[in-house]
C-alpha cells in the first residue's frame, strides 16, 4: 500500500495519465496498480509511484460503456472486493461479471411511479412483505449477484432478508429495460430467475411503452399478461392490482 499525502482520485488519475478511468478501474481491481483503499471501495492514488508501477508496460484501453468479464467465474465474495466505480453498477450471472452504465432518467422516473403503485397494493395485500429498489443486491448460491431494479419479497420470505442483501428468490422481480440491458434482461436474466424460482417475472420498456408479466408454469415463464402504451394492466394473480401504462411514461 502507498502511504503519504498526495493521493488522487481514480479520475485525476486518469486525466493525468491520458487513460480513461474505466482502465484505472481495471487495474485497481486486477491489482496492477498501487493504491490505498480509504474504505469500503473507495480507493485512492499516488501517481508518482503508480507511473513507476507502469514504466515498460503497454497500458490496454477498453470501451468504457460496458463489459463483460469471462476471464474467470466470479463468486460473492469478489463482487465484494470490487472497487466502486461512479456511473456503472457491476452484477455477477452465473459468474460472469457484467458491468453496465447507469439507469437513465426516464427509466428511474417509470421505475420510481411504478415502485408507489407496488408499495400501495403490498401494503394493503402483504403487510408484512416488502418491496425495494436499487441498488440492493440480491445473490443466488454465491454465484449470481443481481441489483433488480424493483422487487417484492414476501411475508412468508421474510427469512432470506438479510443484514446486507437479499438471498435467494423474490416473489416478484421487475427488470425496467434500457438499449444496453435489454437483451441481458429478455435472455440471460429470465433464464437465471425461472432457474431461481423467481415466481413472477416483469418487463417494462419505456421507449417501447411495454408491459409484460410472466409466471412460472411447471418450472417455465409464461406470459400471463401484457399491455402498452395508455392501456390499463390487471394481473390475474394479483386481485385488484391495476396499472395505468400512460402516467408511467410521463415526462
Amino acid at each position: 500500500m502507498l502511504k503519504g499525502n498526495e493521493l488522487m482520485t481514480a479520475k485525476e488519475l486518469a486525466e493525468a495519465l491520458n487513460l480513461s478511468a474505466e482502465t484505472i478501474w481495471r487495474y485497481t481491481r486486477e491489482k496492477k496498480i498501487p493504491y490505498i483503499e480509504l474504505g469500503a471501495r473507495q480507493y485512492r492514488y499516488n501517481l508518482e509511484e503508480v507511473i513507476s508501477k507502469l514504466e515498460g508496460q503497454v497500458v490496454q484501453e477498453e470501451k468504457a460503456q460496458y463489459l463483460t468479464d469471462t476471464s474467470k467465474k466470479y463468486t460473492y465474495q469478489d463482487y465484494l472486493e470490487l472497487p466502486e466505480e461512479p456511473g456503472y453498477r457491476f452484477e455477477i450471472l452465473e459468474g460472469m461479471l457484467v458491468k453496465e452504465p447507469s439507469p437513465n432518467v426516464m427509466h428511474q422516473r417509470v421505475s420510481r411511479r411504478l415502485q408507489r403503485i407496488l408499495e400501495d397494493y403490498f401494503w394493503e395485500h402483504d403487510p408484512q412483505g416488502e418491496v425495494f429498489d436499487a441498488p440492493l443486491d440480491t445473490t443466488f448460491k454465491e454465484i449470481t449477484v443481481v441489483q433488480p431494479d424493483l422487487f417484492y419479497v414476501s411475508g412468508e420470505q421474510k427469512d432470506i432478508i438479510k443484514d446486507t442483501r437479499v438471498d435467494g428468490p423474490p416473489t416478484l422481480v421487475v427488470e425496467i429495460l434500457s438499449p444496453s440491458t435489454s437483451r441481458k434482461d429478455r435472455l440471460i436474466k429470465m433464464r437465471i430467475y425461472q432457474k431461481a424460482g423467481v415466481r413472477y417475472y416483469w418487463l417494462v420498456d419505456p421507449e417501447e411503452k411495454t408491459m409484460e408479466c410472466f409466471a412460472l408454469k411447471d418450472g417455465l415463464y409464461a406470459l400471463i399478461a401484457a399491455a402498452l402504451e395508455e392501456d390499463v394492466l390487471e394481473h390475474p394473480d394479483f386481485p385488484g392490482l391495476t396499472i395505468k401504462l400512460g402516467p408511467l411514461w410521463e415526462n
